[in-house]
């Protein structure tokens, strides 16, 4: 059993648990292989590479293709603002972090890049959060768990004393690999420690 009695930090992944992005990242990966002639992106290859970095991403649509590398290359200078009225923040959450600041300490683990920071200030979120790891700063996208590790060690604590809430297999999978406490966010069918329809349910579920 575990015990959220010994939680201490608290890791959000980013799209799908603190912003619904869809609509935003697929008209992002749209407009890159609308730049080389492709054509945008169907619900089918929406569905496999949204919970992927942006390289990651690319690498999968454009794959057998020659501008790979040059997709590549231009992704990283694709301006994001226009993408950025498109977000949304999911409900109730900056009720829900107000609560939490005080008692935790709050970090972001997210395959999302360089976008991350105007997101998060688009959003209205940036001052809550104490530390970030996006796929820029790691050598292993997620699933591999070098971006919790990092985490676990910027504020000394035990695996036992964090847990991760995703939306995604992939987010169980690198949950599972750190060892800390898995919460699923508005997806019964994952397996995972606690499981949330709402965000004020964490506080709930934190302090019942």
């Amino acid at each position: 059993m575990i015990d959220l009695r010994k939680i201490k930090v608290i890791v959000y992944d980013c799209d799908g648990v603190l912003i619904d992005s869809s609509l935003a990242n697929q008209a992002f990966y749209s407009h890159i292989l609308g730049h080389f002639g492709r054509e945008p992106l169907t619900p089918e290859q929406w569905e496999y590479v949204k919970p992927l970095s942006a390289p990651d991403a690319l690498t999968w649509l454009l794959q057998d293709t020659p501008w790979l590398a040059a997709a590549q290359e231009y992704q990283q200078t694709v301006d994001n603002t226009p993408f950025l009225p498109l977000l949304r923040t999911e409900p109730n959450l900056h009720e829900t972090l107000t609560l939490l600041r005080p008692h935790y300490r709050l970090a972001i683990a997210t395959n999302r890049g360089k976008s991350l920071i105007p997101v998060l200030q688009h959003c209205g979120l940036a001052e809550f959060f104490d530390f970030m790891v996006t796929s820029l700063d790691v050598q292993h996208s997620k699933p591999h768990p070098e971006c919790l590790n990092r985490i676990l060690q910027h504020f000394d604590v035990l695996p036992g004393q964090a847990c991760y809430i995703g939306d995604a297999d992939i987010d169980r999978e690198v949950s599972a690999r750190a060892g800390v406490i898995f919460i699923a966010y508005q997806n019964p069918s994952l397996q995972a420690d606690v499981h949330l329809q709402n965000h004020l349910d964490l506080w709930r579920f934190l302090k019942g």
